[in-house]
């Protein structure tokens, strides 16, 4: 994320002090794992919310949908706030909503409630840019690059953390003991947040295109509620198609909205540039694959056998079906930087692509050696777009 500065000038980072490098990098760490940690905290916990409160599994996974929706908008509105002179306040308040978010799963009330926390907790999705944009201002160029690939490492480590934990609890405590633990970990990065995040340099100004968040909220809702209500298609074909329709206006007129904003929230005319629109390409592409793997992978895990298929797996089992893909992510996104010197990069997403595919190739006893291999490329592909970006952005630009 680059700032513009009110008299149009560039703003020069400002690096902090050794000894405070040393406290920064491991705050910013803590902060993206929580944040995605709990964003997706719902993914194992979809069969046991829909058991508790008496939903369905296409209801319960709306637990899981909504925090991903509210992340996707707040991602570009946290992200034009970031690029101005109260980044700081900025992540304070943001995460201070996520603490809200998380004491309302936590309070006995009802589903919609759940839900509202859920979308609460998802708008920490956005702080991960801001991270990266603290790195990238208040760190020496190369150590700032390096801990931005880093922190797209931990976003997705952040699931196998989580999931056994949060499966744990759900086994001895019910589900609102698991999203206690989202109340705790959030705490503690807002505390770690306060005492660690510099100030922004000076300089900067940012103006938040509301038209603009809001048509794309609405454009996004409809598009999610259209790919994950199946009986809206089958019962009510009229409603679902003119709803599509809207959805499609809606994305139309949010474009044009962002191609004549001064300020827009996300730098369409950015996405002529091979770099920016290939990385957001292959992170969009990847980032379905990883959707529906966590989603669906977990689910099958915890089917009963009767049902013809599945593992009939506890939930706290299931949670564990995610390690290998956190732990093998992990080593690969810290092996990817070192093999790109030695790998073109398009031979690389390539490879990526076909190691995620062929995990798909394990059905009946291979959960673990899909979540694995799965792991190795999903953050193969996430690392390599998240140096694309930060690297061969065009300046000036808004992720």
């Amino acid at each position: 994320m680059t700032g513009q500065p009110a008299g149009g000038g560039a703003v020069k980072a400002s690096p902090v002090a050794r000894a405070e490098a040393r406290l920064l990098v491991p705050a910013l760490m803590f902060i993206a794992l929580v944040v995605a940690a709990v964003g997706s905290l719902g993914t194992p916990l979809i069969t046991s919310v829909a058991t508790s409160f008496d939903v369905s599994l296409g209801s319960a996974q709306w637990t899981l949908t909504v925090a991903l929706l509210s992340g996707a908008v707040a991602t570009p509105v946290l992200g034009r706030l970031g690029a101005g002179p109260h980044r700081r306040t900025t992540i304070l308040v943001t995460l201070a909503v996520v603490v809200a978010g998380s004491a309302l799963t936590v309070l006995p009330l009802p589903f919609a409630w759940l839900l509202a926390g859920r979308a609460a907790q998802g708008v920490g999705l956005g702080l991960t840019a801001l991270m990266m944009g603290v790195a990238r201002d208040h760190l020496p160029e190369e150590r700032g690059a390096a801990v931005i690939a880093l922190i797209s490492v931990v976003s997705i480590i952040g699931a196998g953390v989580g999931y056994p934990l949060a499966a744990l609890l759900a086994e001895f405590g019910g589900v609102r003991a698991a999203y206690g633990l989202g109340l705790v970990v959030t705490a503690a990065a807002l505390l770690t947040a306060w005492r660690s995040i510099p100030e922004a340099p000076e300089g900067r100004s940012a103006h938040v295109d509301v038209a603009g968040a809001v048509v794309l909220a609405a454009a996004l809702l409809l598009v999610l509620l259209l790919a994950g209500e199946r009986d809206l298609w089958t019962r009510h074909l009229a409603v679902a198609a003119g709803l599509a329709v809207v959805a499609v206006v809606l994305l139309c007129v949010w474009a044009v909205i962002e191609l004549r904003s001064a300020t827009p929230l996300v730098g369409v005319r950015a996405m002529r540039h091979p770099a920016v629109a290939g990385a957001n390409f292959v992170m969009f592409v990847g980032g379905i694959g990883m959707y529906l793997l966590l989603t669906l992978v977990t689910r099958y895990a915890q089917t009963p056998h009767g049902a013809g298929y599945g593992f009939g797996l506890t939930t706290f089992v299931a949670g564990l079906v995610l390690v290998p893909f956190s732990v093998l992510g992990f080593v690969a996104g810290r092996l990817t930087p070192r093999v790109r010197t030695r790998v073109p990069g398009p031979l690389l997403l390539a490879g990526s692509a076909v190691v995620v595919g062929g995990g798909r190739l394990f059905p009946d006893d291979g959960a673990y050696t899909t979540a694995a291999l799965a792991g190795i490329g999903a953050m193969a592909v996430t690392t390599l777009s998240s140096l694309a970006l930060a690297r061969r952005r065009p300046s000036g630009t808004n992720p």
